[in-house]
């Protein structure tokens, strides 16, 4: 007789996901125990300006996006693992530079910007690349909760790295965890090179494909796709939204509020478990209420919290509120996001996985500088809190973009 709890028993993850996650982790670890080392050097070791600064976050997002333009259809057609890897490479040696220009006292604010570009644009393509990847390696049912693990690791790493990444910054300086940054990116390729299985055959090119087309397929496949083209516009705008808020939710609690700086670092590393606790949850609700149910659900639940940042009092209250509305923000975000991902990549068809997913990567990071921009702007003119009441509306506005109407895996 078959035993009652091998028919119950759940599918595994492929052994080759775990080493893919092994990889993600220490990579995304690295990443985050470096956050704001570049800026930092530029402000300690070269005595950039304010504008400076911004610009070298600004600049690296929107040219790193210009250049991944051409670069989708190159990655579509090629095996991903070579990809990944090689972007990996790209990574480390463009940050190994940066500690070794200030050993020998030659580093520039023109060499920063270049070297934040090719971080920039290594992590889309990576992304994308590992995107079409985890499709082809993960069974179909079990994409939602490879995609939670992902996301569980994320914020863990969040929460946890930056903090200790800020002592690191402190004891041995910016430019050791920048090569600790670089030294993850190696493991990170070494990681995918230990892969298993063969890897499957990429999408095969059309004799007849024109470069333009190529470039254009992406953002064609998503506005051709009723669901896919909803949550596209509901993303940009959310995710403009919340990295308006980004500085000035700095200068709201270190200025109107009267704050410590631990008191700040405390606002930003708890929110995290949030997250956490929001991802490992989001395979047992899809179960009680249905992907669609918990997508569009949390996908609004998560517009609910930004509101309360503007009534935030100041002392002890004011941080109590601070870190009580984000961490309800990302305990929402961390059940939506796995499900979006994967209702992402279950809609759109093999040969344009890559192409979506640097489409839709290049126009997040075109957008959300112009939304910091904006509520620098509109701080400047009005105030803190206005800026960020106007970021509340939005943010409370963009579930109407949602696919209410509109449920379809294929366009």
């Amino acid at each position: 007789m078959i035993a009652r709890s091998t028919l119950t028993a759940e599918p595994k993850l492929p052994n080759d996901f775990h080493r893919l996650w092994a990889a993600f982790t220490v990579s995304q670890l690295g990443s985050s125990l470096s956050a704001g080392a570049l800026p930092l050097i530029a402000i300690i070791v070269l005595g950039a300006s304010d504008f400076r600064v911004s610009l070298l976050a600004a600049l690296s997002a929107v040219v790193s996006a210009a250049i991944a333009l051409p670069l989708g259809p190159f990655v579509e057609f090629r095996r991903k693992r070579p990809v990944m890897i090689g972007m990996d490479i790209l990574c480390f040696g463009a940050l190994t530079t940066v500690p070794a220009a200030m050993a020998f006292g030659v580093l520039s604010y023109s060499q920063l910007c270049i070297v934040a570009t090719i971080q920039v644009l290594g992590t889309m393509v990576f992304n994308a690349a590992s995107g079409a990847h985890l499709k082809a390696l993960v069974p179909g049912p079990m994409l939602t909760t490879a995609n939670s693990r992902f996301e569980t690791t994320a914020w863990t790493v969040s929460g946890l790295g930056a903090p200790i990444g800020g002592v690191l910054i402190g004891v041995f300086g910016a430019g050791a965890t920048v090569l600790l940054d670089a030294v993850s990116f190696l493991l990170s390729a070494w990681g995918i090179r230990s892969l298993e299985r063969p890897e499957p055959t990429p999408p095969v090119a059309h004799a007849e494909r024109h470069w333009v087309a190529d470039i254009r397929a992406g953002w064609a496949y998503i506005f051709r796709h009723r669901t896919l083209h909803a949550l596209f516009w509901n993303a940009m705008v959310f995710g403009g939204a919340i990295r308006l808020t980004g500085p000035l939710l700095a200068i709201l609690m270190l200025r109107d509020l009267h704050l410590a700086p631990w008191q700040y670092g405390v606002a930003l590393g708890i929110p995290s478990f949030g997250g956490i606790i929001g991802s490992l949850l989001t395979s047992r609700l899809i179960v009680g209420l249905g992907e669609r149910t918990v997508l569009l659900g949390f996908g609004a639940l998560r517009t609910c919290w930004m509101g309360f940042l503007v009534f935030a009092g100041p002392g002890i209250a004011g941080l109590v509120v601070v870190v009580a509305a984000e961490t309800a923000l990302l305990f929402c975000a961390g059940v939506f996001n796995p499900v979006f991902t994967t209702f992402r990549m279950r809609a759109t068809d093999d040969e344009f996985m890559s192409r979506v997913g640097i489409a839709w990567s290049i126009s997040s990071r075109s957008c959300q500088p112009a939304f910091i921009a904006l509520g620098g702007a509109l701080a400047t003119v009005t105030s803190v809190r206005f800026a960020i009441g106007c970021a509340a509306v939005a943010l409370l506005a963009s579930p109407l973009l949602l696919p209410w109407r509109t449920w379809t895996i294929r366009p």
